[in-house]
């Protein structure tokens, strides 16, 4: 679907940023069109004490889309559950070491794929990989 078909249908989704991404990928996709949100402005202390479910159910009860760069989450009952509770769909990287223009690259790359998924529902998590978003769970 393209963006200017979506947008005529429902506005394009919010996403929420967890702090392992930095300041700087969510800000430069701010600038490329994102809507975005940090879970450092939603929790005190930079978010350094708030555990992934907790910061992903307060992603999902706001509407908007968790983004990290941890897949492991998809492996873990507990911080799966939000995704679950709230039929969320949940992007991470593939690679915890990528540059940040490398980061904000892939993301913007895949936005209309990742724009589809969120449309699709979930529980789900995808990928983000060097060419294409990947289902990895369920």
């Amino acid at each position: 679907m393209s963006r200017s078909k979506r947008s005529a249908e429902q506005p394009p989704p919010e996403f929420c940023f967890d702090r392992n991404l930095g300041k700087s990928v969510p800000a430069r996709l701010s600038e490329l069109g994102w809507k975005v949100h940090r879970i450092c402005d939603l929790f005190p202390d930079d978010a350094q004490q708030t555990d992934d479910a907790t910061w992903i159910t307060a992603a999902l009860v706001r509407g908007w889309v968790p983004v990290c760069k941890d897949g492991r989450i998809r492996g873990r009952d507990h911080e799966r559950r939000p995704l679950e509770e709230h039929a969320g769909v949940l992007f991470y990287l593939d690679n915890q070491g990528l540059p940040i223009a490398e980061m904000v690259r892939r993301l913007h790359a895949a936005q209309d794929a990742i724009h589809r998924a969120v449309a699709r529902c979930g529980p789900a998590t995808y990928a983000v990989r060097v060419d294409r978003i990947e289902r990895t769970w369920p």
